[in-house]
This record gives C-alpha cells, sequence and structure tokens, in this order.
C-alpha cells in the first residue's frame, strides 16, 4: 500500500522490520504498512509456512513487494532504522544483536521499563551494544506502558501533594474463544486450589517496573513492591465461549501489585479478569477497560471503558497494544542511544495517514 502521498514531505522516513506475526505483532505489521513515516523493509516470521510469502497478504492487505523470512541474518543485513520486536518469547542475545548492527528496537517484551531494576547483566550487554551501534531500545504497549506509565504521568501533573495513585484493569474474558489460554494457561476453571500462585509474582515483574518508573518521575522512588493474587469461584455452572466453567471452580482472578515508599502503599495496579460475574465472593466488576483512582491535592476518578462489543474483542483489542508501539517509532529513532523509558521520550503522539 502506497502511503507516501499522504505525508508530510518535511518529516523523515524511517525504514522498519516487523519482527514475527502472532496476534500483536499482525496487527502492528498492518500499522506500519499504513503508516506514512514509516516503509516496511522486512518481516520475520517463525513459521515456515510463512515464509516467503507476501507481508501483505499475512495482515489483511494488499500485496507491498516485502516478503517474509525467518532467516534473521537477512534481517539484520538489511540495516533497519527500527525493529518492532514481538515475539512469543523474549531472546536478550537478538536484542542486543539488532542494537550492535544499528537498528533502534521497540518491544511490546517488558524487559527495558525500568532500567534501575534490570538484570545487571543484560542491562550492560544491552547499553554497550547502544553504544556501539548507536541504538536505542525502549519498551511499551497497552498494559504494561500506556496505562501503567503514559496516563499515571498525565494525572499527576495537575497534583502538588499525592497519597495515592491506584490503576485498576478488568476483562471481561467470557466470549474470549480461547481454551487453551483460558483454562491452560490462566487457570480458568480449575479448583482454586490448584490455582498456581506464582502467577502473582509473574505480574509483579511485568508491572512493578512501571511503578517503579512512576515512582521516580514523582520523586517518590518505591521502596519495595508486593503481590498479591486471589481468586473467585462461580456459584452456578455457566458456559462461556471457550467452554465451560463448573461450579466451585476458579471464574475470576485478581493480582495486585503495590509499591510501597516510606512503608506505606503509594501506587498500585490492579488485575482483574473474569469468566462471569456470579462469583463467591462477590467482587465490584467493572466491564472492560481500566479505572484510575488519584488521591492528592487534585483528587481524579478516571475511568476509560472499552467500547467493543465483547465477542469483536478479540479481533479488536490487538490495536491497544500494537499502535502504541508502532506511534513510538519516530521517538525512538530520533533518541540518544540508550535504554529509552517513558521518561526519556516525547509524548508518543500518532501521524494518520
Amino acid at each position: 500500500m502506497d502511503n507516501t502521498s499522504q505525508r508530510d514531505p518535511a518529516k523523515p522516513r524511517y525504514r522498519v522490520v516487523q519482527w514475527a506475526t502472532g496476534t500483536i505483532g499482525t496487527r502492528a505489521l498492518r500499522g506500519v504498512i499504513e503508516h506514512p513515516d514509516l516503509e516496511l523493509v522486512g518481516l520475520l516470521v517463525h513459521s515456515p509456512d510463512k515464509a516467503g510469502r507476501d507481508a501483505g497478504e499475512l495482515c489483511g492487505l494488499p500485496p507491498t513487494g516485502v516478503l517474509a523470512t525467518d532467516d534473521i541474518e537477512r534481517i539484520i543485513d538489511l540495516d533497519a532504522d527500527c525493529v518492532l520486536y514481538m515475539p512469543l518469547i523474549f531472546d536478550g542475545d537478538t536484542v542486543v544483536r539488532l542494537l550492535t548492527a544499528g537498528s533502534n528496537v521497540v518491544t511490546t517484551c517488558g524487559a527495558f521499563h525500568h532500567p534501575a531494576s534490570m538484570d545487571p547483566a543484560l542491562r550492560h550487554q544491552v547499553q554497550h551494544a547502544c553504544g556501539l551501534g548507536r541504538s536505542s531500545v525502549h519498551s511499551t504497549g497497552s498494559s504494561p506502558g500506556f496505562i501503567s506509565e503514559a496516563v499515571p504521568l498525565v494525572l499527576s501533573s495537575i497534583q502538588r501533594r499525592l497519597d495515592r495513585l491506584a490503576i485498576d484493569e478488568y476483562a471481561d474474558l467470557s466470549q474470549r474463544d480461547s481454551a487453551a489460554m483460558l483454562f491452560d494457561i490462566m487457570g480458568f476453571g480449575r479448583p482454586p486450589t490448584e490455582f498456581d500462585p506464582a502467577r502473582a509474582e509473574y505480574l509483579a515483574a511485568s508491572f512493578g517496573p512501571s511503578l517503579r518508573l512512576v515512582g521516580d518521575a514523582l520523586n517518590l522512588p518505591v521502596d519495595s513492591l508486593t503481590a498479591h493474587g486471589e481468586v473467585a469461584t462461580a456459584r452456578e455452572r455457566f458456559s462461556i465461549a471457550a467452554g465451560t466453567i463448573e461450579q466451585g471452580t476458579v471464574a475470576a482472578q485478581r493480582t495486585t501489585i503495590t509499591g510501597l515508599v516510606g512503608g506505606r502503599p503509594l501506587l498500585s495496579f490492579r488485575a482483574t479478569w473474569y469468566c462471569g460475574k456470579d462469583i463467591e465472593p462477590a467482587w465490584d466488576l467493572h466491564d472492560t477497560g481500566w479505572h484510575i483512582s488519584v488521591d492528592g491535592d487534585a483528587p481524579l476518578e478516571v475511568t476509560l471503558h472499552f467500547p467493543v462489543p465483547l465477542d469483536r474483542m478479540a479481533e479488536i483489542s490487538p490495536a491497544y497494544t500494537a499502535n502504541r508501539a508502532v506511534n513510538a517509532v519516530p521517538a525512538v529513532c530520533a533518541a540518544e542511544p540508550g535504554i529509552r523509558t517513558t521518561l526519556d521520550l516525547p509524548h508518543i503522539i500518532t501521524t494518520l495517514a
């Protein structure tokens, strides 16, 4: 798709590689192809049946002339301005190679939200690679990213005293037709005694760095993080798109990550994901979206609702994560070399075709 006629000729045009075509990657691929300031020059895929196919075909757009490859060396040889790195499993060595070769990296993998709390060995490797390649790397997405960093920073900008900032995420999964995700990975439909408590620590690793970043920005560095998970069970047997939730099995789960400052809770993120609302114990379940509560000298209550029918949520929701990454490409390409966080970059503003 030719989008050059709709762009500002005074703006630079960045050569971009899309890395992987999963749910988020496919949506990002569309975003790159349709973006007036980006030029798709490469596409890395992992499935042999996708290699050799046109990028447009793989995301439902007309042919682009860019053929997918599963050869990493060919991608590195492209010398792209930026790689949108969205694999199923993060590989630090691959990111180091890309950065050393001189390609900036924007990723929806959460490794780089808060450099100070990264694994020191990985941080050193990545910083060294950025120095060699004069390149930058940035982690972003919708959650974590947009809702755990960009929005809290904007809301805190009208405060002179902050007593508490709490983010709630709600996801109604009743129409998500993926038994493997809901039952096998997330643990819905299991007896509560079989629910994996390690999920709380997993989410703490995902969202804790964002809370630390916000604390740093406010000059209120987080001393420590706590993570707490809990479940609610179905009062009665009921059906969802992915299968059946039996009475007494897990029908809702929530995890709270809290950042403590001076021994008191200051920042928190709570994820509440559910397959039905008739649960024990009864929770205050909101529709899919986010709620942010700010307690300070200018208190706020903000709700961001997803106005999308539940049966279309799986189709629409990847845009929330992919689009922010695509929109971040120009800012990351223009940034100084290194690990760049939300605090280092200007506000991410979209350029529409």
